[in-house]
């Protein structure tokens, strides 16, 4: 079996705030979608997204690009296919657009394997379980009020999450950063674990003062509090604070969870799927974690990653459902876990109506 074409198209995700989650104004809500067919009929799907609006036929150039190296390839060999892909068209070095699209293609293959073995890929990628642990993280934006992060939460654990995530750092004083804390913790009661995203907003010594404060209304984690490049600032947090610190999203390849480890800069590593390598370099990452005793998380591509957070040893998984729009079916939450959709391979299928109304011309 090889592969034979390839099909990608760029389009739009619908914005709107919806039941599990919104869009929020800083992220492009367009996508390049691929599919990979090879010469015995089996079809591999997947996407890459998350760069800005201006970059995303950047994107779509560079996913075409690799694809065009893939026609020939053995779509078991996913490994050797990314490495040299990479290698090839980044220089050696895990350069941005090339690693999000060869990811892509990574994850298709694995689509493709799964189904031309009668399996679903978190059987092929562990087989750890059937389902995966996961956390709301769609809504509780930084531009939400109070008021409207104690409407969300409850509706949150109403729709059967046991965790979720709220995003602070936007605000003018340390204690508004505390009573929003303190608003939702109200809201949903002592039993929901919540997590705090700073997306890299706060200096190591804010983040150590804040986070003592935050941690007094029960902290799951502190995410991404100061630049992720600063290991000695991150390590200087984690070291400060009873809350474990969580990094590892703005990361690209495998190298630099070595070096967060090694350095003692993370307690929790969180992986984006995008950037490590897809599929392959996920449990590639989970590996490295596992030998240093760490856990590992997951950030967007819900409906991907329910595969490979079931099938290998991940703590917790992301639950942004902003690509869901785009296939027939998608994971369900069931008593604060994400169930993936039954079927061989990823389980998914793209809805045909929903590509045709999203399509952007380019």
């Amino acid at each position: 079996m090889r592969i034979a074409t390839f099909e990608t198209r760029v389009v739009e995700l619908p914005g709107g705030r919806g039941e599990l989650g919104e869009i929020p104004g800083q992220v492009a809500p367009r996508c390049v979608t691929l599919r990979l067919r090879t010469d015995e009929g089996v079809e591999g799907i997947a996407y890459a997204a998350y760069v800005s609006r201006a970059m995303t036929p950047a994107l779509k150039a560079a996913l075409d690009g690799l694809c065009e190296q893939t026609v020939g390839r053995d779509p078991f060999d996913a490994d050797a296919i990314g490495r040299e892909l990479r290698a090839r068209n980044g220089g050696a070095a895990p350069a941005g657009l090339v690693t999000r699209a060869s990811s892509a293609i990574d994850v298709a293959l694995w689509d493709i394997k799964g189904k031309a073995l009668g399996l679903p890929c978190r059987k092929l990628l562990g087989g750890g379980g059937e389902r995966a642990r996961a956390y709301g993280s769609g809504h509780l934006w930084r531009h939400y009020s109070l008021d409207e992060l104690r409407e969300w939460g409850p509706r949150l654990v109403a729709a059967g999450f046991t965790a979720m995530k709220l995003r602070c750092g936007g605000e003018a004083a340390p204690a508004a950063e505390v009573e929003r804390m303190r608003a939702l913790r109200e809201a949903v009661g002592p039993d929901v674990d919540i997590m705090i995203d700073i997306n890299q907003g706060w200096s190591a010594h804010e983040a150590t003062v804040n986070g003592r404060a935050l941690a007094e209304h029960g902290l799951y984690w502190l995410e991404d509090p100061t630049h992720h490049q600063d290991l000695a600032g991150m390590a200087r947090i984690a070291a400060a604070l009873d809350t474990p610190l969580c990094t590892g999203e703005y990361h690209y390849g495998l190298e630099p969870f070595r070096q967060l480890a090694e350095a003692r800069a993370a307690d929790i590593l969180m992986v984006d799927l995008f950037r490590v390598g897809g599929f392959t370099g996920y449990v590639k990452a989970v590996h490295l974690a596992e030998a240093f005793n760490l856990p590992v998380v997951t950030h967007l591509a819900t409906e991907l990653f329910a595969q490979a957070a079931a099938g290998t040893n991940t703590l917790l998984l992301e639950h942004v459902p902003w690509a869901f729009p785009l296939f027939e079916e998608t994971p369900r939450v069931e008593d604060g876990m994400v169930v993936p959709p039954e079927g061989p391979g990823l389980g998914l299928r793209f809805d045909e109506a929903a590509l045709r109304a999203l399509a952007v011309d380019e």
